[in-house]
């Protein structure tokens, strides 16, 4: 009977499935052989990980076609991984997002002093992590690939071993990760005592499958009548404040403006993008599966989040100088737009999908934005303050140029892509009759509108009372970051006008 059981376990091991994963793993310790035996090759190094992740990608897109007639998710490695077409795009979105932050930190790399290849590497094995995160299907899983994602961050954050704000990130993300994991271990283990209860008729064979905890707590929620069993909903409450922390939402934002400043840019885009889609994507996750039986406290839970994250959001930003901490905070507002969004795809089928093309036009935007920062700001990139942005258009069209598009579309400006985003989300939570969020939410894009447009205008017209030469001159960008930043603006002005590219 163990040899049968252990059959079929091993037959569920399907490697090839996550054969992106282990090019990018496979390629992450290969540059490291490649900088100690050829360490003249360090400027390629840059490239031979953008290859690996093209690599990636191609045999991804294969694999996607491959499984184009796949019907529901396909769960392998006993339990550990599911399938599906979403986690598969998801993939896909981590994956180009990997290659600019590469980008960013190739440009990023020559101003500095620091090592190259442990950046690479670790962008690498990020980046694997987070294509695994939104396949997870066990809480096993998922807190490894969490612990791994959060322990690549502790160096990334610090990276810039000789700045002080650099590491005081560093330490600061340590401890609120470290806090937030804890929370999150201790919910987990709430939730696996309450399906493991031998007492209880309906208890879990593998508590911490999501399919099974999903079935454990739908029948739990019905013979306790909805509010007495209150292991299962303590554990799910503190679940969700752990994925809280990794979000940024409200009251559990208070590393961010710091991390973000602290951080090299490009760790700071990682962050702002990447760090905020898996975690959104891993609550939709739990929302629609094991906690689906328990939106009678998620949903009145996660609206007060949200309006409070709004809230807090675009109002911390009005008084920000500095354009990381600006992104920072202007990111927490995201996030609750985001938030909402969320909610009204538990009840608007079509929502999820204005979700993620949500994320994908705050990306795009997004790093378009972290383009230009990491081109204008100097050795020390943490102090940028809005006067390095003076008359940009000016020195530099092109830079210019892209900062007021991406600048535009995270505003919401029409036709820009972020228009047309935040306008899905509005439509899809007043169907779902989120009318008190839906309000706060309009009256941020309106505060937005002057934290963006001040970034805008010192760009546009500069600042009458900075002397013309206060500002250091720009270095206009290679063709290769020209490139990069013209197919994000191209992009941003394209899914304005055109959104065929996404199924709603």
């Amino acid at each position: 009977m163990e040899t049968e059981t252990l059959q079929s376990v091993v037959s569920t091991n399907q490697w090839g499935a996550l054969l992106p994963e282990i090019i990018l793993g496979c390629f992450a310790v290969l540059i490291l052989f490649v900088d100690l035996l050829a360490p003249r090759t360090r400027p390629h190094l840059s490239s031979l990980s953008i290859l690996a992740q093209l690599i990636a990608g191609a045999v991804l897109i294969l694999g996607m076609q491959a499984n184009a007639s796949r019907d529901g998710a396909e769960v392998l490695f006993a339990g550990l991984i599911a399938q599906e077409s979403t986690a598969d795009w998801m993939r896909l979105f981590f994956l180009l997002s990997s290659i600019i932050i590469t980008h960013l930190g190739s440009v990023f790399l020559k101003k500095q002093k620091l090592a190259h290849v442990e950046f690479y590497h670790l962008v690498l094995i990020v980046s694997a992590a987070f294509m695994l995160l939104v396949q997870t299907h066990h809480f096993i899983s998922l807190f490894v690939v969490l612990e791994t994602l959060t322990v690549g961050f502790y160096i990334l954050v610090a990276y810039k071993r000789d700045s002080r704000l650099s590491l005081e990130a560093g330490l600061k993300y340590l401890i609120m990760a470290a806090f937030s994991s804890g929370i999150f271990l201790f919910g987990v283990a709430l939730l696996y005592g309450a399906a493991s209860n031998p007492a209880l008729p309906m208890t879990a064979t593998s508590p911490l499958n999501f399919s099974e905890l999903t079935a454990f707590i739908s029948a739990s929620n019905d013979l306790f009548n909805n509010s007495t069993n209150y292991m299962v909903l303590f554990g799910s409450v503190l679940v969700l404040t752990g994925i809280a922390f990794k979000i940024g939402v409200v009251p559990f934002q208070i590393w961010i403006p710091d991390v973000y400043q602290g951080a090299p840019t490009p760790v700071t885009a990682f962050l702002a993008v990447s760090s905020k889609a898996a975690g959104f994507y891993l609550l939709y996750l739990l929302l629609r599966g094991p906690f689906a039986a328990l939106e009678h406290v998620t949903v009145p839970l996660l609206t007060v989040i949200a309006i409070l994250t709004l809230l807090f959001g675009n109002i911390a930003a009005l008084g920000q100088r500095n354009v990381k901490r600006v992104m920072g905070m202007s990111g927490v507002a995201h996030a609750g737009i985001l938030l909402m969004g969320l909610l009204a795809s538990l009840t608007v089928d079509w929502a999820f999908a204005a979700v993620l093309f949500y994320l994908v036009t705050y990306a795009l935007a997004s790093f378009g934005v972290f383009e230009v920062m990491v081109h204008v700001a100097e050795s020390n990139d943490a102090d940028q303050d809005l006067d390095l942005y003076d008359n940009l258009l000016k020195k530099d069209p092109y830079l210019g140029g892209i900062l007021l598009i991406s600048l535009g579309s995270l505003a919401g400006i029409p036709p820009l892509a972020g228009f047309i985003a935040k306008l899905l989300v509005f439509i899809a939570a007043f169907q779902a009759g989120l009318y008190p969020v839906l309000g706060v939410a309009l009256a941020g894009v309106v505060i937005s509108i002057y934290y963006y447009f001040g970034w805008m205008r010192s760009a546009a017209m500069g600042n009458p009372y900075l002397a013309e030469d206060a500002a250091k001159a720009i270095t206009s960008p290679a063709l290769s970051a020209r490139l990069v930043m013209g197919l994000l603006a191209g992009a941003t002005i394209l899914f304005g006008f055109y959104q065929g590219f996404f199924a709603f």
